[in-house]
């Protein structure tokens, strides 16, 4: 079948989210074949090209979400596009019946946007309660009018950005019932949610709307929820194209917190969250199945209004080929030493790690702890890695044995490629007890690798730790260094314990984390859903040869599918069936009452 999957600043590029996921299912699931629709979202990330796409990849569509609005409109108006626009002093604006068509969808949009976020969601202070489903009306009304709007003639991004808009947002969040925060917006609040606005709603601009593109697909399958998923609500809206969300990490829940630490105004962000919440409530009503990655994911989407018979977990599948050498072995690394892998950020709190190690050393002096990771890019994380440095060296000044000897710190920081740590599999080998202690965390990589080398691990029970873990190792609270602290000595204290809940792990992960187990999952997930859909295009010409799933089973129950042009009639299947209209005898069914 033809799978058109769906990108938010990842695959194909070389870097991004979920790059090495959507990389494995593509390669995995080789009888298919891969449209690529991809989001970038900056210059760099496009700079950095394309990974080696493999043969069943058939075409690539890209469009970015960080250029200027004219480079928008040039590099992706519709296909056919003749706007009726009125230009002056450089900027476009519609006609009058665009100008109010536009208006009425975007009150619309505007209205449910600042009345409320998404379903079980926080609710701005001051607002009074809103019927979920009048405000879901509301917000898909003006979403897929404007959508409608821009594919027939072009020129959303200037809309959004123009007096207009601006007017309407301030009217929508005057109104009775909003929040007060809501209502404390000023003008420069205004603009600047109006561009946020823009840069979210771009999808709605692209030219992948047509028999040619997302029309032509059988199944549209989104890596991510938010901007990923827009063009695939387009295509099920437009096309009937089956709809499929995979979330490894819930992108509501990654705006509330990306948003918690940015510099915009408070109104901003509580209009920013009902958007994005609001959004996530639509993809996951419309959505013929949702895939989170974890139980903790899945609780959120189900908080924002998924109905749990379309939620099926399937976990993320991870190589473990790499670790096998070492996971098979009995070497159980540095006893006496405690490992940290990941990416150094303030989310992974080593300030607390650091306070727990000095409790583990004041207990067993010759323990040692290795962190063994790159730090986030940007001036945040080199910031938060120099701060560690200088927290280790204030706790555990350089000890040497004597006068004469070269001071030796118990803590290390290290990069994995250097001489000591090689490749991964060497920096979970160079101890026996590997330590998570972050304060935010979705679903633990680090700690599902640390699993498939056989090692014993503490962690703290943040996301989906406890999930993964189950029993295989040992849970602390967030934020308390002296529990992360007893539950590392009583692993170090006993070798015993360390083997068996090592042992345990590995077998816990080769069941539910492999990349076997997803590309399973998805094969089946991908049959399930074609088997479900309705036929929509004609068969192929016979000597085009046989194309699979191009005409199921049921296409030949005569008088269950309409042809091409029918209007649609009440009937399961939008059209009266020929042996139930009146004073037709038997056999009267038309020949042509049968393929579509």
């Amino acid at each position: 079948m033809r799978i058109g999957l769906l990108t938010d600043g990842g695959y194909p590029y070389a870097s991004g989210e979920s790059r090495l996921w959507c990389d494995r299912l593509v390669r995995g699931l080789a009888q298919h074949e891969f449209d690529l629709f991809a989001l970038s979202r900056s210059a760099e990330q496009e700079a950095q090209g394309w990974v080696q796409l493999p043969p069943q990849v058939s075409r690539v569509r890209t469009a970015p979400l960080w250029t200027a609005d004219e480079d928008t409109l040039g590099l992706h108006a519709p296909r056919g596009l003749i706007p009726r626009l009125l230009t002056g002093g450089g900027a476009r604006t519609y006609g009058r019946r665009e100008r109010r068509r536009f208006i009425t969808h975007f009150t619309a949009l505007a209205h449910a946007v600042c009345v409320g976020g998404a379903s079980g969601g926080a609710r701005d202070e001051g607002a009074r309660p809103a019927d979920p489903q009048l405000r879901g009306a509301q917000f898909t009304e003006g979403l897929y009018g404007l959508a409608e709007l821009a594919c027939e003639h072009g020129g959303l991004p200037a809309a959004l950005r123009s007096e207009t808009a601006v007017r309407i947002l301030e009217a929508a969040c005057r109104a009775p019932g909003t929040g007060r925060t809501v209502q404390t917006a000023t003008v420069p609040d205004l603009l600047a949610f109006a561009a946020e606005l823009d840069r979210a709603l771009r999808p709605l601009s692209l030219d992948w709307y047509d028999e040619e593109s997302l029309g032509a697909v059988d199944l549209c399958h989104a890596a991510s929820g938010g901007a990923a998923a827009l063009p695939g609500l387009l295509a099920k809206r437009f096309f009937g194209v089956p709809l499929l969300v995979t979330e490894h990490a819930v992108q509501l829940r990654a705006h509330y917190l990306a948003d918690s630490g940015t510099p915009v105004s408070a109104p901003v962000r509580a209009l920013l969250a009902n958007f994005h919440g609001q959004l996530a409530t639509e993809v996951y009503r419309q959505a013929a199945l949702i895939t989170p990655g974890n139980t903790h994911a899945r609780r959120w989407q189900e908080r924002c209004g998924a109905e749990p018979a379309k939620v099926r977990t399937v976990y993320p599948g991870m190589e473990s080929g790499r670790f096998a050498v070492l996971g098979e072995s009995e070497d159980d690394g540095g006893p006496d030493t405690l490992v940290w892998v990941g990416r150094i950020e303030p989310a992974k709190d080593l300030i607390a790690l650091l306070h727990a190690f000095a409790e583990v050393r004041r207990a067993e002096p010759d323990a040692r702890l290795r962190i063994i990771g790159a730090a986030a890019q940007g001036p945040e994380g080199a910031s938060y890695l120099a701060h560690c440095r200088a927290l280790a060296d204030q706790l555990f000044p350089d000890e040497a044995v004597d006068a004469h000897a070269v001071g030796d710190s118990p803590v290390s920081f290290e990069d994995i490629g250097g001489a000591e740590v090689p490749d991964l599999a060497q920096a979970y080998a160079a101890g026996g007890v590997v330590v998570l202690s972050s304060v935010v965390e979705g679903f633990p990589i680090s700690l599902v690798e640390a699993m498939f080398c056989g090692r014993a691990t503490v962690s703290t029970d943040v996301g989906a730790v406890v999930e993964v873990i189950g029993g295989t190792g040992l849970v602390v609270p967030p934020r308390n260094p002296r529990a992360l602290a007893d539950a590392c000595l009583a692993l170090l204290r006993d070798p015993e314990r360390r083997a068996r809940l090592g042992a345990a792990a590995r077998a816990r992960a080769l069941e539910l984390f492999t990349v076997e187990q997803n590309l399973a999952a998805f094969r089946g997930i991908y049959l399930e859903l074609i088997s479900q859909a309705p036929v929509r295009r004609a068969p192929a010409p016979a000597a085009g040869g046989p194309r699979p799933f191009d005409t199921p089973p049921e296409a030949h129950v005569l008088g269950l599918w309409p042809e091409p042009g029918d209007d649609p009639a009440p009937g399961p299947a939008g059209r009266t069936p020929s042996w139930a209209v009146q004073g037709v005898g038997a056999g009267a069914c038309g020949a042509g009452d049968g393929d579509v």
